[in-house]
């Protein structure tokens, strides 16, 4: 298909920049490229890509911050954070400053194409998403929400990727290391005990009693398993 679609990375690595931009101008993408932090956000502002691929470490401004003053000033475009530690997810979903996914370093190029893929379908769908049901909650996984009965529940990025890949793969037994590497990506140095906490964290979010898990339940010595309810 031609892409109508403008992508901004945002990389002060030159290498790696020429690289990503190199493939999506291959892949039909239009693309600009900045390599620090401070002009960053003008050339978002001004250019309104579709989608920001965007360093967590810049000189100038971190990522962070870049994607926070993008968002104050009205950006409502995708920003993918590229981050080289698993742990710096765990940053990522504490601060909520606006990102929409991310991917961790070192990535590899079909893998970030594949997720640019999926993004792009997103932004060109007018019914813009796939919506999961489960018992008395809706999934919606393209903004990070849940909806029980009406009520709204945010989701951090680790807790919709979760939760998106166990709706995805109903009533399968999941092992904990498969699920790390959809989660935090091929390179992952997180452990068991991160995932864990995530899980705990997402069931007090959809279980009608976390202590009793009936949806997210525990296989024990292998990893879990989501009981589909409609």
């Amino acid at each position: 298909m031609s892409k109508d679609i403008k992508i901004l990375i945002v990389e002060d690595d030159e290498n790696l920049r020429f690289l990503v931009v190199h493939r999506l101008k291959s892949e039909g993408y239009q693309v600009l490229e900045n390599s620090e932090g401070t002009t960053a956000v003008q050339t978002i502002l001004s250019e309104k890509p579709d989608i920001v691929l965007l360093d967590w470490m810049l000189p100038g401004k971190e990522g962070s911050v870049v994607c926070e003053e993008a968002r104050k000033q009205g950006f409502e475009g995708l920003i993918i954070m590229m981050t080289a530690k698993a742990q710096d997810v765990d940053k990522i979903d504490a601060y909520q400053f606006g990102v929409s996914d991310y991917v961790t370093k070192p990535f590899n190029m079909d893998v970030l194409i594949a997720m640019l893929e999926s993004k792009v379908k997103f932004l060109l769908n007018n019914d813009r998403s796939e919506i999961h049901r489960f018992g008395n909650m809706e999934h919606h996984p393209n903004i990070h929400t849940l909806f029980r009965e009406g009520k709204k529940i945010e989701l951090t990025i680790l807790e919709n990727r979760i939760l998106l890949y166990f709706l995805r793969n109903p009533n399968q037994v999941i092992s904990r290391d498969d699920l790390m590497l959809e989660v935090w990506g091929y390179n992952s140095d997180v452990n068991t005990r991160t995932l864990d906490m995530h899980i705990v964290r997402l069931r007090k979010k959809i279980e009608a009693n976390p202590d009793n898990p009936q949806l997210l339940q525990t296989v024990r010595g292998v990893g879990y398993r989501f009981n589909a309810v409609n």
